[in-house]
């Protein structure tokens, strides 16, 4: 079951228009990665702290399909689509009420103090356990949905 975080469109989110600026909406799926995170018991600050594990971005392709607008209240769902022991691949998307708006696959990795690849944590790599590995790297025009679907 996908993870669902709620927002709302602010004025600051919009831009003269008065609809979402592009960009805004790749704030709005971090908020809700991080919100996912911390609901599986993960604390990423304490990850940081104590083994020097950070998350980041690899990769995200993107579809805008609906504009939102000022004050539209939105969800954000977040469903792991694959996993390896040191990359994720998400899906996530952007709702008002059933409507899609916007629609993303990113893959995140796990990178130690040195900057370089690390495991994902023991607690999520547990989690995904019965996920399917990701496919080989994306090149251009090869769409991540293909294998994840």
């Amino acid at each position: 079951m996908p993870h669902r975080y709620d927002l709302r469109v602010y004025y600051e989110d919009t831009d003269l228009a008065g609809i979402v600026y592009y960009a805004n909406y790749l704030r709005f799926i971090e908020r809700a990665r991080s919100e996912w995170v911390r609901s599986l018991g993960i604390d990423q600050t304490a990850l940081r702290d104590t083994d020097g594990i950070v998350f980041a971005v690899r990769r995200i392709e993107a579809d805008y399909l609906k504009p939102a607008r000022f004050d539209d209240t939105l969800s954000v769902l977040t469903e792991p689509v694959a996993a390896s022991p040191a990359r994720l691949i998400l899906r996530q998307t952007v709702l008002r009420e059933a409507t899609e708006l916007f629609a993303a696959f990113v893959t995140l990795v796990a990178l130690g103090a040195d900057g370089r690849p690390a495991r994902l944590p023991e607690g999520l790599r547990t989690r995904l356990a019965d996920l399917p590995p990701p496919a080989p790297a994306a090149g251009v025009g090869r769409s991540p949905r293909k294998s994840a679907e």
